[in-house]
């Protein structure tokens, strides 16, 4: 597996392959998926073109020959921190490492390339099961929510007005 950055011309392939894992009936083939809280998009082509563009952002994609197999999105924030979304496996591929692989390159990179001291994520508190999986891998929860967009389709059509984020943090 190889982990490189996004390029404009992997948006073809990266948009279908997000959209896979978090919504609809092919997600469910994965365990990580948000079809039963959310219907509608998780993102679209022109905020992955926003993201490759922006200075301060980066997605990581992980390479298995020529296919896209996961992917990651940083962000450089302010005081060291860096910011981890998006985190996406192929539904196909899940629980075969490669999310873990994602995680550790992630760090690796904030730590490296940005002098990050901490990464933070936000995870849909209802996730349980994943916000367990992220504290297994060293993330702990802040304490802090923050309030899901809800009424912009940008980031989906929830099923339910109580989401919310929780916000984990992890040493780097």
């Amino acid at each position: 597996m190889r982990f490189v950055r996004a390029e404009l011309g992997d948006i073809a392939a990266l948009h279908p392959l997000i959209e896979s894992a978090y919504r609809g009936e092919s997600a469910r083939r994965g365990w990580t998926h948000e079809a039963d809280l959310l219907d509608g998009q998780r993102t679209d082509p022109e905020a992955l073109r926003e993201i490759i563009l922006a200075d301060n952002q980066v997605i990581l994609l992980a390479r298995d020959e020529e296919n896209i197999a996961g992917c990651v999105q940083l962000t450089r924030l302010v005081n060291r921190l860096a910011y981890l979304g998006l985190l996406t496996v192929d539904p196909d591929r899940q629980a075969s490492g490669l999310g873990r692989q994602l995680l550790v390159q992630s760090e690796r990179f904030v730590r490296e390339q940005w002098q990050a001291a901490a990464i933070e994520m936000t995870v849909i508190r209802q996730r349980t099961d994943l916000i367990a999986y992220y504290e297994r891998r060293g993330y702990m929860r802040t304490g802090e929510h923050r309030p899901f967009p809800h009424g912009d389709p940008r980031f989906g059509l929830p099923k339910s007005t109580e989401l919310e984020f929780a916000v984990l943090r992890k040493p780097v």
